[in-house]
């Protein structure tokens, strides 16, 4: 049987401790109802033997507590709620016991922003992982040697897994139920909990705000100009030449502020500017590309799936009230 330890964090947020524990104890009640034995054995793990979550709303009564478990199989980080520099430092005491129990061969995964708590034990260190895409700004400031790529549902390498944001992290706990028990149960579990099994990319619901929290003032008027400019069609030399900054340099200095190259930039903000129109009007997919200053429509639609993982149409449809 595999022990399965849920970590129950200071601040967590509490659907990312009661939705594992559901899924995990529903296989082994899948398993019962055609005679197999449990495979999963939850614990819910923490420092204290109650945790009071979401300003004292919920509490959650833990049954180990975590000097008392020795040994764990597979090892869940939950999503801590709130600041989370401040989150960290609230739990940083699971930090050695979890990096301990993967050396001892524990499996560790991470849901939504729990990425942060994996991330601080240096397990992810030259690794990529997931998390929520609202916070890969911050992710990327805090752990610079962790490859974010915050547009996959679920990351795995050599027994750390991570996942993206929000609800996603049920596509993780599917895949780990399918790791574990079986495709056959992981398929009855998509179907009991309702769940798109195999979904890859959480890419359509990424909402693009480039990273402004920097110092370089040059770099910052640059990216303003792009998103008033949406309409038009920017090259990286007239960039460089209007902020009196030699190209190379400006690359350089664009990518180090933002996270990404200019042209990147350009791509995301018109992409972005692109699925507001799809939302929220009735133009078709040619009126929306030139809109955002494109003229070739295969450039466009190619740019667009890149970023959203759809075509133009399919988002349109999937989002648009008046589409429907």
């Amino acid at each position: 049987m595999k022990k399965v330890a849920i970590l129950v964090l200071n601040d967590a947020v509490s659907a990312s401790i009661a939705d594992p524990t559901i899924i995990f104890n529903g296989v082994n009640d899948f398993l019962g109802a055609v005679c197999k034995a449990p495979i999963f054995k939850v614990h819910l793990v923490g420092l204290t033997k109650t945790v009071k979550l979401h300003n004292g709303i919920f509490t959650v009564h833990t049954d180990t507590l975590l000097q008392q478990m020795k040994k764990a199989d597979l090892i869940l980080i939950p999503a801590p709620g709130g600041d989370l520099k401040t989150a960290i430092k609230k739990n940083k005491a699971f930090i050695p016991w979890i990096i301990k129990q993967h050396k001892k061969g524990a499996e560790v995964a991470s849901l939504c922003v729990g990425a942060f708590l994996l991330a601080s034990t240096g397990l992810l260190n030259g690794r990529e992982c997931s998390s929520h895409w609202l916070t890969a700004n911050l992710f990327r400031e805090m752990f610079p040697e962790v490859t974010l790529v915050d547009g996959r549902v679920v990351t795995e390498q050599q027994g750390i897994y991570s996942s993206g944001g929000a609800t996603s992290y049920w596509n993780l706990l599917l895949h780990l139920v399918e790791k574990y028990a079986g495709r056959e149960m992981a398929i009855i579990a998509s179907k009991v909990y309702a769940l798109e099994i195999d979904r890859k990319s959480q890419s359509p619901f990424i909402m693009f705000n480039g990273q402004k929290e920097h110092v370089d003032e040059s770099i910052r008027q640059a990216q303003n100009y792009i998103e008033s400019k949406v309409s038009e069609r920017i090259s990286v030399g007239e960039l460089a030449v209007k902020f009196a900054i030699g190209r190379r340099h400006f690359e350089r200095r664009f990518k180090k502020a933002t996270n990404n190259t200019p042209v990147e930039y350009i791509q995301r903000v018109k992409m972005e500017a692109a699925k507001k129109h799809f939302e929220t009007s009735r133009k078709n997919v040619n009126e929306v590309m030139y809109d955002v200053g494109y003229s070739d429509t295969k450039a466009f639609r190619t740019m667009f799936k890149k970023i959203t993982g759809l075509s133009p149409l399919d988002y349109k449809n999937r989002y648009n009230m008046q589409a429907v």
